[in-house]
């Protein structure tokens, strides 16, 4: 079901062009998309490589489980497309403002609150095709989920932040969209609702989130009919309004909206969370969520110590990301120097070393 509005061979052209243009002249590139996860990275000095453009669903094909799309399609074209089929994208991507894209969710690697129960964004990446350093269109990956084409920088995209290619289009596979959902909520303390939600991931339980705002448990079931009226009888609480999700999964619930900067706190999800234990969670436990202009300054140690990392999601004060040991940055630097020698792609986007 192709809905592609464009030549794919003149777009992908015009920002080939762009690129080699810009590595003989030495000049980095600011990619751009919708700009809705401006907040989560670093400012970059560069000339605007617009992606917006560079539209249009290329195949999709229902039956099979897999749509391929460019970078710049908007979120919420894909999303209706999905719906109209019975499906959907699985790792929820949040939806930071209405210009959102596709590209805009796979470089920033932000999953929903299904994640810690259906998967992360680069669980769903099959292949993608990029714009390296020099112009040249690669292709990694494929369109079948069992693929052994190359290797798996299609995944390293994820999350990199447009710092190592240019994304062109993606391929992903999507799943059903459930046929019943419900959401409860308890009044249980963070440490009770924690081991409420281990011991119902022990159990074949409908579970699709499991958030707490400071004060209850919300969970959140998807899947049959019978499964969810069971699970439902067996969790007990008190219906709550589905809606409640939408803010869950694009931050704007009242707990994550505050302050003028979001912070993100990854840790091991039956772990300790040591000075973050009452921050409000999400994900089962496995993300804190601080609203603030910045963490305190010793956050970032404790986090690290946690065997977590801190990332911004909203704001403009303080570093955007965990700072890298000196073997990580170094591994940073080796994969940038494969794909984009000259630096050219989101130069400081994530760090200032890469």
């Amino acid at each position: 079901m192709p809905t592609s509005n464009g030549s794919d061979a003149d777009l992908t052209s015009a920002l080939a062009e762009a690129v080699r243009g810009a590595a003989a002249d030495r000049t980095p590139l600011e990619i751009r998309g919708g700009g809705t996860h401006a907040g989560m990275g670093r400012p970059v000095s560069g000339t605007p490589l617009e992606m917006t453009g560079h539209r249009g669903v290329v195949d999709y094909d229902p039956a099979e489980l897999v749509l391929t799309a460019r970078a710049g399609t908007p979120l919420s074209e894909i999303e209706a497309l999905l719906a109209e089929n019975g499906q959907m994208l699985a790792f929820e991507p949040p939806r930071l403002g209405s210009g959102g894209t596709l590209g805009g969710a796979v470089a920033t690697g932000l999953s929903g609150p299904r994640r810690p129960f259906t998967g992360a964004v680069r669980d769903f990446v099959l292949g993608a095709r990029i714009l390296n350093g020099q112009g040249e269109v690669l292709r990694f990956g494929g369109t079948v989920f069992k693929n052994v084409a190359g290797f798996d920088a299609f995944r390293l995209m994820a999350g990199a932040h447009g710092t190592l290619g240019v994304l062109l289009d993606v391929s992903l596979r999507v799943v059903p969209r459930p046929a019943v959902e419900a959401a409860r909520v308890l009044d249980l303390t963070s440490a009770a609702a924690l081991q409420q939600v281990a011991d119902l991931m022990r159990r074949p339980l409908p579970l699709s989130g499991a958030f707490h705002d400071g004060q209850r448990l919300h969970l959140r079931l998807s899947g049959g009919r019978a499964g969810v009226q069971a699970a439902t009888a067996r969790i007990g609480g008190e219906a709550a309004d589905l809606a409640d999700w939408e803010a869950v999964r694009d931050l704007t619930h009242p707990v994550l909206a505050g302050g003028q900067g979001l912070w993100r706190i990854a840790l091991p999800r039956t772990g300790p969370a040591g000075d973050f234990t009452d921050l409000p969670w999400d994900q089962g436990g496995g993300v804190r969520w601080l609203a603030a202009e910045t963490p305190p300054a010793e956050a970032w140690d404790h986090a690290a110590a946690l065997g977590g990392h801190i990332e911004r999601v909203r704001g403009t004060a303080g570093p955007a990301f965990q700072p890298l040991t000196p073997a990580l940055l170094a591994l940073h630097r080796r994969i940038k120097a494969a794909l984009d020698p000259d630096g050219l792609f989101n130069p400081g986007r994530m760090y200032a070393e890469v």
